[in-house]
């Protein structure tokens, strides 16, 4: 169904047998050329609606090797460059506390030629001393974006090692001050930091994680961070899902881009009916959900059934407008051929959140010397990525494991592995590839 710039289609296997109880159903969700206008005036890209915080590590081992802080500096220059005129934004120091930058007061400064000449100047004087504390990093962010109306609001954070200067209950407190914020792409240069610190940021922010194994890589992907924050046009979209009296929800996840399991994030919008956080939105965007349901059978040959509605809302001035919504139904048969065959879609995105998690696990037993769970686990990876034609993240797998057969993925694990590939296929093991309809 569309509305109001979005559709969104669902994907499932309606036929249950005669006690049959779940129904799992893929929800494809695609912001239309016109979704810009939906957040009202002032909220697109370009306008005073968004606002923009890049946060840099300045600690002292930034200065090792010498090319890490300096590739920080033109990095986020580069972003800097790419805030478009009118968008509020502002640079953070990160150390064993947090200070501003540009603009030196902790407020924002509205981007134009001169603004952004000014911000490089000052981002041209960064130097690298002291400890990291991220969540202070985080806590100054939140405090810079309050004093301004922005819906769209993004930091870009780099960092280089791990979180030593304060707790990870600092930190955790932090992030949850943060949630609902504003969103956060992390970005970790090297190989001396967290990869699961990072990812627990990154995902609680509704942002991205990843590696920059070289500091000369820094410059493209902060640009192309900021590009896409800029394309960002609609903020603060909740997937909701409503369920009938005799049914509740068992999951809800995001399966692609990546797999991100939002079915703790639930917060009730009313009587049977529960949003979950989306983040912001640009035109054309799409992104697949898969979301499964717990019913209560009826009787064979009966009509089918509401098992849920699946709505995309988002906030505007007169409370929340719905973008678009679908149906998830359930019909009841004796008919073994029906109620058996598994929606081609729904089981590839169960491959795609089994490969990754058959990744993280692996990773971990591998560190923690469990070599026999690591090759288990990798190696169903393996099969994984490949009957699904995930070939990015195969590539990643073979720079950790040596594949014997590819289909039944039995693997050896290679005796030297780069820190930097293993962190790699880490971050991304998330990514998925998108089913096709």
């Amino acid at each position: 169904m569309t509305d109001s710039g979005f559709t969104v289609d669902v994907d499932q296997n309606q036929y249950l047998p005669e006690d049959g109880r779940e129904v799992s159903a893929i929800v494809t969700v695609t912001a239309g050329a016109d979704a810009a206008g939906l957040s009202g005036p002032g909220s697109a890209g370009g306008e005073p609606g968004s606002a923009e915080i890049v946060i840099v590590d300045c600690s002292g081992s930034m200065e090792y090797p010498h090319t890490k802080i300096a590739e920080a500096r033109a990095a986020t220059a580069a972003a800097v460059d790419v805030v478009r005129d009118g968008v509020w934004f502002a640079v953070i120091a990160g150390t064993n506390r947090a200070q501003p930058v540009f603009p030196a007061d902790g407020s924002m400064a509205r981007a134009d030629a001169s603004s952004r000449a000014a911000a490089r100047q000052a981002v041209a004087g960064l130097r690298a001393e002291g400890g990291t504390a991220i969540g202070q990093w985080l806590m100054l962010a939140r405090q810079v974006f309050e004093a301004y109306p922005a819906k769209l609001r993004h930091v870009i954070l780099l960092t280089d090692g791990k979180n030593q200067h304060e707790s990870p209950e600092q930190l955790a407190a932090a992030v949850g001050q943060c949630e609902g914020v504003f969103s956060c792409d992390c970005r970790g240069v090297g190989t001396d930091w967290e990869v699961n610190e990072l990812r627990t940021i990154a995902t609680a922010l509704l942002g991205t994680v990843d590696i920059v194994p070289d500091p000369s890589g820094l410059a493209a992907d902060f640009a192309a961070m900021m590009e896409s924050a800029m394309g960002k046009q609609v903020a603060d979209v909740a997937l909701r899902v409503w369920t009938p009296q005799k049914a509740s929800v068992k999951f809800v996840k995001q399966v692609a881009p990546v797999v991100d399991d939002l079915t703790g994030r639930r917060t009730p919008s009313g009587p049977q009916s529960g949003d979950y956080p989306t983040g912001a939105w640009g035109p054309g965007e799409s992104r697949d959900y898969h979301v499964g349901v717990e019913v209560t059978p009826a009787g064979v040959g009966q009509p089918e059934t509401l098992a849920a509605r699946v709505g995309l809302v988002a906030e505007s001035p007169s409370g929340a407008e719905v973008l678009g919504q679908g149906k998830v139904l359930a019909r009841w048969t004796d008919d073994e051929a029906l109620s058996t065959k598994i929606n081609p879609r729904v089981a590839h995105y169960t491959g795609q959140a089994e490969l990754a998690a058959a990744i993280q696990e692996g990773l971990e037993a591998r560190k923690q010397g469990d070599e026999e769970t690591a090759t288990a686990k990798l190696g169903r990876a393996v099969a994984l990525a490949h009957q699904s034609g995930n070939e990015d993240t195969a590539k990643l797998l073979a720079k950790v494991v040596d594949v014997v057969d590819v289909e039944t993925g039995t693997v050896r694990l290679k005796k030297q592995v780069e820190d930097a590939d293993e962190m790699a296929l880490d971050t991304r093991s998330t990514k998925t590839v998108r089913a096709r309809k």
